[in-house]
């Protein structure tokens, strides 16, 4: 049993398809164990000093500043092991087991489990491709993290808003097939507890989820689209909505030193009773460009068109983040991460896209800033 770690596969580390880049489906049989641990110091201002909640009918208090030690900035801090055993003819067996803990406070993440960032097990074979069965990352959150800037870091990413409550997703089944420079994915789960329950007798639809992803990646040009739907339980008797997206997403490489980056993401989430609970167009684009061979400095900027939201209107969200980063060895890193969110809280907190990332904005304010400066270390 030894270590094994990356920051070249970083913040969608240990994902199927970041695991499929680096090689590790095709290693000798083995168990690796890896890590990795991440902590700043932040800065946030007109926070509220009230938690939105169902009771309160999501309304927010004062807004303030806040100071505090955060834990995962660039990458959730985890720890894990993988494991691979040639069973012969080219066929492996595989597994993944990863969960996330607070550096804070050593708390377990992800409502308390153990394994709360993967947990699954399957089979790959190089001719015909992988098939896992788990607790796993569904296709287009594998396809879309190398599209996003940011690679869809911790702290002032608007994931929820871009790609759906359900991106980490419970009784799923998954394949992913890798042929020249197409990869394709495509994922069912039986029931996602993130809102419900799941594999109820005689509500098969009930939590379930679906979506496939296929990526051309040739040179310095890639491309991606992508589908996702989600069925969430609305109501107590077991009643599901439909939250539906679809995406497509391009990048560009220049010489190996700058990337640049842009996609778009069409949403259509209707209600139990088939109403439309929200109807937007989510953009994005930025760059990562290395400064020097230490230092790789990050450019995003995320856009989210309201079409509709319920009965009510509200002003479309924007953000814009920037990250330095500084490589002080191939394990560990010193960074600088700031964000500036417009009409929503950070991530899109407050708005009508997301409610669960903790960036909540304060009464009467429009606009947020915040910024931490961290270390983080991957065994």
């Amino acid at each position: 049993m030894k270590s094994t770690y990356g920051i070249k596969c970083r913040n969608a580390a240990l994902t199927l398809g970041a695991w499929l880049a680096c090689g590790g489906a095709q290693a000798q049989s083995g168990v690796l164990l890896y890590g990795g641990v991440d902590a700043n110091l932040e800065y946030v201002n007109h926070f509220s000093t009230v938690t939105p909640s169902v009771e309160n009918g999501f309304t927010t208090g004062p807004g303030t500043s806040l100071y505090r030690l955060n834990s995962g900035g660039l990458s959730g801090s985890r720890f894990g092991m993988r494991g691979t055993e040639d069973l012969g003819g080219g066929l492996n067996a595989i597994f993944v087991l990863e969960g996330g803990f607070g550096v804070d406070n050593g708390m377990m993440q992800q409502g308390g489990r153990l394994f709360g960032r993967q947990a699954f097990i399957g089979f790959d074979n190089k001719g015909i491709g992988t098939f896992t069965f788990g607790r796993q990352y569904i296709s287009w959150f594998d396809a879309l993290a190398n599209f996003s800037p940011t690679a869809f870091s911790t702290q002032y990413e608007p994931i929820v808003a871009q790609i759906g409550m359900d991106f980490r997703s419970d009784n799923t089944l998954k394949y992913t097939g890798v042929f020249g420079p197409l990869t394709a994915s495509a994922n069912w789960s039986f029931g996602n507890g993130f809102l419900g329950n799941g594999e109820v007798p005689g509500q098969f639809r009930r939590d379930t989820g679906y979506g496939a992803a296929l990526t051309y990646d040739s040179g310095p040009f890639s491309a991606t689209v992508g589908y996702n739907q989600y069925n969430p339980t609305l109501t107590t008797a077991g009643d599901t909505g439909s939250f539906k997206k679809a995406a497509v997403a391009a990048s560009y490489s220049f010489d190996g030193r700058a990337k640049l980056m842009a996609g778009y993401r069409w949403g259509q989430s209707r209600g139990a009773d088939g109403s439309t609970v929200l109807r937007d167009d989510f953009y994005w684009a930025g760059a990562n460009y290395n400064l020097t061979q230490a230092i790789e400095l990050t450019l995003a900027y995320y856009y989210d068109d309201i079409k509709k939201f319920g009965d009510r209107s509200m002003k479309n969200p924007w953000q814009v983040s920037f990250i330095a980063d500084y490589r002080l060895s191939k394990r560990t890193d010193v960074y600088l991460t700031t964000a500036y969110s417009k009409n929503a809280g950070l991530n899109f907190d407050t708005s009508a896209v997301s409610f669960i990332n903790g960036y909540f904005l304060g009464t009467g304010h429009s606009s947020m800033f915040g910024a931490a400066v961290g270390i983080r270390h991957n065994f």
